[in-house]
């Protein structure tokens, strides 16, 4: 699998999310924000968590305006694979792959602490290689991460089985207990929580090996 990793000014978890879906077997290549087009034979693009453009106006909004965010939404559109963690969840939401908003914790404080976590749907490429309702342990760091979606929205996402997972103990006031969401067809995942930060032993917890482990098996039966 070949996966592209975009660095906007800001990101800070370019490098973690590039080191984990490396430590999985992908071929990693690193992409600059001002670039126009994805690397040739990209698989999945992976956009990462950090303050993109120091988040001025809404977080997310001007790096979804980048050029490589144009790439990056005709690659959905093909039907690609996107990964998008914390501040690339807001992304997402800010290009329209996925729907809602991200809004700042109902405590009004920046939250940074591992979070408990229920996998709300294993009918994903992101998510099966995890056990159905299985509980696991992801930090999370943030401050916009309260996510927010009317009725309707959230009815279609629960209908369709577009959660992919949900906050046992909800830190930020998400509607829902939603921690991350899919994309109509399932090839685009956005997630407050941080799996990159949860692949090594020693960092903590590896509860997040099973997202990029699960997402490169799935691939390679595609």
């Amino acid at each position: 699998m070949k996966a592209a990793v975009i660095t906007f000014p800001g990101s800070n978890c370019d490098r973690d999310l590039a080191v984990a879906l490396e430590s999985a077997g992908a071929e990693v290549v690193r992409v600059w924000h001002k670039d126009a087009a994805l690397p040739e034979g990209t698989d999945l693009v992976g956009i990462p968590g950090g303050f993109s453009f120091g988040d001025y106006l809404r977080c997310g909004a001007i790096a979804a305006r980048s050029p490589i965010a144009r790439a990056v939404v005709a690659h959905a559109e093909r039907g690609g694979y996107v990964l998008g963690i914390c501040n690339g969840f807001q992304v997402l939401l800010e290009t329209g792959l996925l729907p809602g908003a991200l809004m700042r914790n109902a405590g009004l404080k920046f939250i940074c602490k591992p979070v408990a976590l229920q996998v709300a749907t294993t009918d994903s490429a992101f998510t099966s290689g995890y056990a159905p309702d299985q509980r696991i342990s992801v930090p999370v760091a943030h401050h916009d991460g309260n996510y927010q979606a009317d009725d309707a929205t959230l009815e279609a996402l629960r209908a369709e089985d577009r959660v992919a997972f949900r906050y046992l103990d909800n830190p930020n006031g998400s509607r829902g207990d939603i921690a991350g969401i899919l994309s109509g067809n399932r090839r685009v995942l956005g997630m407050m929580p941080h799996p990159e930060r949860a692949v090594d032993a020693r960092h903590g917890g590896t509860d997040g090996v099973a997202l990029f482990s699960g997402l490169m098996g799935a691939l390679a039966l595609t």
